[in-house]
Order: structure tokens, then C-alpha cells, then sequence
């Protein structure tokens, strides 16, 4: 079906009302792709980060833990600050100024691969047959030619993988490299990242905490799912905003980020390839194949329902 672009999407925002007028295969296309939806806790955690990029160089430099649930868009903010300050290439001097460098933890924590790893992010060769103080030493020195001002560890949780005394060293590591080239710390993880680095106490003491917290069914949560009306390539006015539908949405994604944004994606492509071109309380209804990320939360609420079907 081929609708004229300038047809009456009235419910969307304007800059995305030719989305709906695309074949039902481009729509789907296009809710299925990633992209940045900003919310209140986002927007305070990229304020937090523009503020520390801006700190002067000093002996003790201010540090940042962003934790939440898996699925409450740490790495997304991450990701959307990276894109914010990309590198910058000086064509006199040849080299890719990097204002912020984000690296993930390796799985393991070894100290060597997080100077691998941080080398990576930097797009330098893996260095073969080094030593770990050559690694390190080269590792130290990109980092200041780049002129990083800030170095931003993903995944964090995942130290917590290693023996104690590997957590120890890699703790040690990126202390060193914090006061060394003297900028701000970021990490970010799961609340297992907090338990981290609370098993250093110096480190500890430098770092602020930011604490992603699950949705509430609440202003902010209607100011979210009206974000996702205005936006969606849908052909009629959906409905998020009612209480029983927020309601519904909430109990099934318990307030994870992730989890909205994907059973809100699954109920707009079921809307389109059904011919519905909306979304409301039905939407949610059993007959909707739920993502994975729901099941966990939707066997629950079959599993108090049970009795009283047993008894009936």
C-alpha cells in the first residue's frame, strides 16, 4: 500500500510522519533499527559526563560509576556520549585526537588485555611479542598523543570474573592509569561493578555513583511512552498514555529500559503487518508474541495466575 507523503499523520511529530507513508517492510525496517530515545535519568547521566570532561587536571581526579540492571541503557548512554566527542583528525601532525576513549572490560581481568583493549579503541595495531610494561608504557603514551580526556570502561561487572588477586591488580591498573595521565575515570555496569570497586577503598573514594533505577508508572514513564507515539510509523493515533495500558507495558517489562523498547517495537510491528496501525491495551494482549527479554517477567505473572485456575 502507498501512502502520499503528505497525507494527515497528524499524531506524529512532524519530522516523522513521511516515515509512515513508506511500504509496511521499510516501516518495519526502520522501528527495528537502533536508535538514541532520551529520557530524564539519560539526560542527567550525559550531563554528569559532559561536566567531568571539562575537569581540569589535578592530583585526585573526580571519577564516575554509571550501575543499573542489565538493560537500563548504561551502554547506550555510553555510546551516545562517545558519539557527542568523536575523534578528530589533525592533518599537520597526522594524528586522531580522542577526547573521550571507551573500552570494554575484557572477560577476564587481566591487565594486559585492558591496555589491548584501550589500544583497540584508540585503532592502534596489537602490539606481538610485547611485554606487559612495554604494553603498558605504549598504552600510556597513545593516550596522552590522542590527548584522551577521559577514559570510559564498559562492562565492569565483568572484573568480578577473575580471582581475587587478578581483581586486585586490574584495580590497581586503572587506578594508575586515572592518576597518571590525570583525567576522570568512568565505569559503567551492573550493580556487581559497584561491589567492584568497593573492594578498593582508594579507588572507591574518587568515584561518584549513578544509579539508573527502573521506570516507575509515573509522569516521567507517560512523558516516555508519548515519545514512542509521536514517533512511530504507525498509520492511527496509538494510545500508551491510558492507565491500563501503561499498566499493562509496566507489569510486563518491570520498568527495564530495554525491555520497554522492545515489546513497544514488537506490538508496532505486529500493528503494521496485522493492519491494526496502532497500538492500545489489546496490543498487549496474550496473543502477542512477546520478545525474549519479557518472558522472564510474563511466567511470573502466569505462575500466580495458576492456582486460582486450578481451583476454578
Amino acid at each position: 500500500m502507498v501512502v502520499s507523503e503528505h497525507s494527515a499523520f497528524d499524531h506524529l511529530d512532524p519530522a516523522y510522519r513521511r516515515f509512515a507513508a513508506l511500504p509496511d517492510e521499510d516501516r518495519i525496517a526502520w522501528i527495528r533499527a537502533d536508535r538514541w530515545i532520551g529520557f530524564d535519568q539519560a539526560g542527567k547521566a550525559l550531563a554528569r559526563l559532559d561536566n567531568l570532561l571539562t575537569y581540569p587536571p589535578r592530583d585526585r581526579m573526580p571519577c564516575l560509576l554509571i550501575y543499573g540492571d542489565t538493560g537500563m541503557g548504561k551502554t547506550k548512554i555510553v555510546r551516545k556520549f562517545e558519539r557527542a566527542h568523536p575523534p578528530k583528525f589533525c592533518q599537520v601532525k597526522g594524528v586522531d585526537y580522542r577526547p573521550v576513549v571507551v573500552a570494554q572490560v575484557p572477560s577476564e581481568p587481566i591487565e594486559r588485555d585492558l591496555y589491548r583493549e584501550l589500544l583497540a579503541a584508540m585503532g592502534a595495531p596489537a602490539i606481538a611479542g610485547g611485554t606487559l610494561a612495554r604494553e603498558k608504557d605504549i598504552c600510556r603514551s597513545l593516550l596522552r598523543t590522542v590527548e584522551a580526556k577521559m577514559i570510559i570502561l564498559d562492562e565492569v561487572n565483568g572484573m568480578l570474573a577473575g580471582t581475587f588477586r587478578q581483581q586486585r591488580i586490574f584495580l590497581n591498573a586503572i587506578r594508575f592509569l586515572a592518576n597518571d595521565l590525570r583525567i576522570p575515570l568512568v565505569c559503567a555496569g551492573t550493580d556487581l561493578a559497584r561491589q567492584a570497586l568497593l573492594t578498593d577503598a582508594q579507588l572507591a573514594e574518587r568515584f561518584e555513583a549513578f544509579h539508573l533505577t527502573p521506570w516507575q508508572n509515573d509522569a516521567a514513564f507517560v512523558g516516555l511512552l508519548k515519545s514512542f507515539e509521536r514517533i512511530l510509523p504507525l498509520r492511527q493515533a496509538s494510545d500508551l498514555m491510558s492507565a491500563d495500558t501503561r499498566t499493562r507495558i509496566h507489569n510486563l517489562t518491570s520498568g527495564v529500559t530495554a525491555r520497554i523498547f522492545r515489546l513497544i517495537e514488537t506490538a508496532a510491528e505486529d500493528a503494521i503487518r496485522s493492519g491494526r496501525e496502532r497500538i492500545d491495551v489489546e496490543s498487549f494482549g496474550d496473543g502477542l508474541v512477546l520478545p525474549l527479554v519479557s518472558m522472564t517477567q510474563t511466567r511470573r505473572q502466569r505462575g500466580k495466575r495458576a492456582p486460582h485456575s486450578a481451583i476454578a
